[in-house]
């Protein structure tokens, strides 16, 4: 019984007070997107399993550890989306989105889940707003990534930020990597984790993101993949670095970043809050994902930002939030008669988008005017039998002082209505 009244452990509930927060972010993130010419794509909440193993990385702790995976009645082994790019990927494939005009550019709001240790901004289910670019190779489109990522950030009054960048190469270049990774681990594998341990043959990058102490001491010494990086790379990573210099945009260079997820490639980056150390942007190039998954050789970026840990950010720094949106006019009732004159006139302001609040519980008139105040309507009126024999009736001003006559015709109610709102810094819904 207890679990009944308890949301699961690591994921959390948005309340009436705090979704306009959440709606005011995920709005302005659509808005910049489409400044940048992205579109928006939704997909399921659960794909395949395989989808995750491959496009993700079956060495990658997401797919090891942390996916939520289990069988439908059908006997298909099904994951709630650890993350969109494979999901994404896939969507583009099936719906034959390839072959159309090139770069495809698309963006997503979801929920994502991962089986971690729930902490400050790292829920077991939690909120991304990311961007997948398809089918542009150079180093403009790196660059027009990250530009959109901070274009959002910034218009969200998000400030010291970081932004950290690096190449982790390509296939090609990698091996020669690997080998070096692999020599150096090797010669310490006895002081490894479990985990690295079997990472250390199949993927030594993955050592370079590990969390436990030891390793990453370990890792702070081990060799940096830009000194393996091939002539191609190279060029492509100072291109990056050049564009993005001449855009004004600061960066520094981080050779430790290798992001979590294996079908990264070439460019790598994170924004990073100064004070506190909050990754809340994160991606890169992912050129060969794509064809690993049945498609095309299509080149690959994006992003994903956390919602959570940007409200936690945005919070911390007093980041401006537009006000809830409130009711405008509560409209009160005494009796059977008044009740069906405040419904057909709240009816009247709804249907011009007007936000109107009537009595639903036959209170008296002291609960419902203490009912709009907590409510926050800007105006109240309230009808009684005197009121409908007059055919008007007083809106006043619940915050500060004012009061004027109405009357009761419901478009002449509308029109009044509108010319107070208008006279008022109060605006309509």
């Amino acid at each position: 019984m207890a679990n009944l009244l308890h949301a699961p452990r690591g994921t959390l509930d948005v309340t009436p007070d705090q979704v306009y927060k959440w709606q005011y972010v995920e709005q302005t993130a659509r808005r910049t997107a489409a400044t940048f010419g992205f579109e928006e794509i939704r997909f399921p909440t659960f794909e395949y399993t395989e989808l995750f193993s491959r496009g993700v990385g079956d060495t990658t702790d997401v797919v090891q550890k942390e996916m939520y995976t289990f069988e439908d009645r059908g006997g298909r082994s099904i994951t709630l989306r650890p993350e969109g790019t494979a999901s994404t990927v896939r969507a583009l494939l099936q719906n034959g989105l390839a072959g159309g005009p090139l770069p495809l550019k698309l963006f997503y709001l979801i929920s994502c889940f991962r089986g971690e240790r729930p902490q400050a901004g790292r829920l077991r289910e939690f909120h991304q707003f990311g961007a997948e670019l398809f089918g542009a190779a150079g180093a403009a489109a790196d660059v027009e990534l990250i530009e959109l990522a901070g274009a959002a950030l910034k218009a969200l009054g998000v400030k010291d930020l970081r932004l950290e960048l690096n190449s982790i190469g390509c296939p090609t270049c990698r091996k020669d990597y690997h080998a070096a990774l692999k020599a150096y681990f090797k010669a310490r594998e006895t002081e490894l984790c479990d985990d690295c341990k079997n990472r250390l043959e199949r993927n030594p990058m993955r050592l370079l993101d590990c969390k436990v102490p030891t390793c990453k001491a370990i890792a702070k010494d081990a060799p940096v993949v830009t000194d393996y990086l091939c002539d191609d790379c190279k060029a492509h990573f100072e291109d990056v670095k050049a564009r993005l210099t001449d855009a004004g945009q600061t960066f520094v260079l981080n050779p430790r970043i290798v992001r979590g997820l294996d079908y990264y490639t070439r460019t790598v980056f994170e924004f990073v809050d100064e004070a506190q150390g909050l990754t809340v942007c994160g991606g890169g190039r992912y050129d060969g994902l794509v064809s690993e998954l049945g498609g095309p050789s299509l080149p690959g970026l994006g992003f994903g930002m956390g919602l959570e840990r940007l409200l936690i950010l945005m919070e911390s720094q007093g980041c401006a939030f537009p006000p809830a949106p409130k009711g405008l006019v509560y409209i009160g009732a005494i009796g059977g008669p008044a009740s069906q004159k405040a419904a057909a006139l709240a009816r009247t302001l709804r249907a011009a988008g007007i936000a109107a609040g009537t009595d639903l519980a036959g209170r008296s008139v002291k609960a419902q005017m203490k009912y709009a105040d907590k409510q926050g309507f800007a105006y109240a009126v309230m009808l009684g039998d005197a009121e409908l024999e007059n055919g008007e009736a007083a809106l006043k001003a619940l915050r500060g002082d004012g009061a004027r006559t109405v009357p009761l015709e419901p478009e002449t109610f509308l029109a009044a209505v509108r010319d107070a709102a208008a006279q008022s810094t109060i605006k309509e819904g």
